[in-house]
């Protein structure tokens, strides 16, 4: 049910941004922001890959492992899109503030489908980890999607060049982390990003929520 709920919420979420895009479109003539819905779509792969550690039918080991490497792979979509901040400039006709709302749209969808997920993983993870193991766990996921978006926006690698490309990114993964002195700005770009996602799902994760069958206090 709150799955449901949540896909029905995300789904008027890509519709407000589809209409956003599309306005924009007709009055500029540009299609300069459609590239957002490339980038919403493989924000959406890690949740939807999320659902199935919810499935009570896949139970193997080997499945679960897989499954969780796939994760991991496209994880660092959802978190990327707020980057895309950096595209905001001024482009008349199209006011600033229309392409601020825009971004910042696809940014909090983005983010929202990426803690959907983990929240599915860290379900998933219940099961398996110790509580006192379940915080490191998240951080430590948390610190390789932030990598992950380093690896994209600085490096423009996709999650994809993994196949495509694997000993290249390998070579340059591997370089950052023998050479860790001389890729200064590729950790304190992954540790600020880090630090920015763990204090946003901690802000999720202990946001007040209304006790089932609470009642306001009324004023006599």
């Amino acid at each position: 049910k709150e799955n449901f709920s949540f896909s029905k919420w995300i789904l008027l979420c890509f519709f407000f941004i589809a209409l956003l895009i599309g306005v924009r479109i007709y009055y500029s003539g540009s299609i300069r922001f459609l590239f957002l819905v490339w980038n919403l779509f493989l924000a959406w792969c890690p949740y939807l890959i999320s659902l199935c550690f919810k499935k009570t039918n896949f139970q193997t080991p080997g499945f679960r492992v897989l499954l969780l490497t796939g994760w991991l792979i496209f994880f660092p979509n959802a978190l990327y899109i707020i980057t895309d901040i950096i595209h905001l400039k001024d482009n008349a006709p199209i006011p600033l503030w229309y392409d601020a709302v825009l971004l910042f749209t696809c940014s909090f969808a983005g983010l929202a489908l990426a803690f959907a997920s983990l929240a599915n993983v860290e379900f998933f993870l219940q099961d398996i980890l110790r509580k006192k193991f379940m915080m490191p766990v998240i951080i430590f996921f948390l610190f390789l999607g932030s990598f992950g978006v380093y690896l994209g926006r600085f490096l423009r690698w996709n999650s994809w060049d993994i196949i495509h490309s694997p000993l290249d990114i390998a070579a340059d993964i591997a370089n950052r982390f023998l050479f860790p002195f001389s890729h200064s700005r590729t950790w304190m770009v992954t540790g600020m990003l880090t630090c920015l996602y763990t204090l946003c799902w901690l802000f999720i994760k202990t946001v007040p929520h209304p006790t089932p069958g609470h009642k306001k206090n009324r004023l006599p």
